[in-house]
């Protein structure tokens, strides 16, 4: 098996995959195994053992048909190399703000419609997983994205947009965890995660339920002054408020929302930063990819791709289902 802890760098990386044949066996071993123990799985109809052709791929004796190890990953339906498919998935997983199309397509030598696929591709691998909640202490605060009025001319502005206003803004409600991890050291140091979402609007008959659904009853949860997280104490958690209306910022030397308005900062930078506009069809992967790179910010940058890696080989999206994401 690999031992991906090597690839520390973008030169170690690129110096070990560069080749067809090493990409793909990279695949293979992570996929079935290594030697004897390797166990070729059809991708079709999920029987085992299959045989190797002589071309190098494969066949299941069960239901007859020919694949290779790209079969039922992201790599399935693309022409291009793997040697660029895994250049620019370390480049993705490495950027602490992103990359943009553009430059990835400046960086491995693709059209930048190819780059924008390859993107939304490896952000469909980073989808945020519903099975996961919070407990503890756990932030809660809205952003608007979008709407920035003032850099329009007179003439295009639209009226009544200011404050919490979704004429021209999208919000998003996110959830912070405080936590703490062991470092290298064996001593405890903080951590944070982060769960965040497109909504339809802020208001308690959407905020709630979400609350609900991801926060662990009981849990301490931290909020400004908005009207739809009164109830929050008659669902059973421990609310506490910070009102930045009257410049309350930090109650107490734990009443506060810095963190997850730390997180808002990140994303709005990577945004105004990297992608400088993003719409609202798309909205929702953008911020996938920031949860994640918050989330997995302590790894190591072999850890991060490593994963990356292992997830790229277990999903599929296909090319067309973009198309269509982007028409709509």
């Amino acid at each position: 098996m690999i031992d991906f802890s090597q690839f520390d760098s973008l030169i170690s990386m690129t110096m070990y995959f560069n080749n067809e044949d090493t990409c793909k066996q990279a695949i293979i071993e992570t996929r079935w195994g290594v030697g004897d123990a390797q166990d070729v799985v059809c991708p079709y109809c999920g029987e085992h053992h299959c045989v190797t052709r002589k071309d190098g791929r494969f066949r299941c004796n069960h239901c007859k048909r020919n694949f290779s190890c790209k079969v039922g990953t992201i790599f399935e339906d693309s022409n291009l190399s793997l040697v660029k498919w895994f250049i620019a998935m370390y480049l993705i997983s490495s950027h602490k703000k992103g990359i943009s199309s553009c430059q990835l397509a400046r960086d491995i030598k693709v059209t930048q419609t190819t780059a924008w696929h390859m993107l939304h591709k490896v952000r469909a691998l980073l989808a945020q997983d519903d099975a996961e909640g919070f407990s503890g202490e756990v932030e809660c605060d809205e952003v608007y994205i979008g709407g920035r009025e003032k850099w329009k001319h007179q003439s295009m502005r639209t009226p009544n947009t200011q404050g919490r206003s979704t004429k021209t803004k999208t919000p998003v409600f996110g959830m912070m965890e405080r936590s703490e991890i062991e470092n290298e050291d064996g001593e405890f140091e903080f951590m944070s995660y982060v769960r965040a979402m497109v909504v339809e609007n802020t208001n308690r008959d959407t905020i709630l339920p979400i609350i609900s659904q991801f926060v662990e009853e009981g849990s301490t949860v931290f909020t400004d002054e908005l009207n739809s997280y009164n109830r929050l104490a008659d669902m059973g958690y421990n609310h506490k408020i910070c009102n930045h209306g009257s410049l309350q910022f930090v109650i107490d030397g734990e009443t506060y929302t810095n963190n997850i308005e730390g997180f808002w900062s990140h994303f709005r930078r990577m945004i105004s930063g990297c992608y400088h506009d993003v719409s609202d069809e798309h909205l929702q992967s953008y911020i996938d990819e920031a949860v994640y790179r918050w989330n997995t910010r302590k790894a190591s940058q072999s850890e991060r791709f490593e994963d990356m890696f292992n997830k790229s080989i277990g999903l599929i999206v296909t090319w067309s289902a973009l198309r269509l994401c982007d028409a709509a």
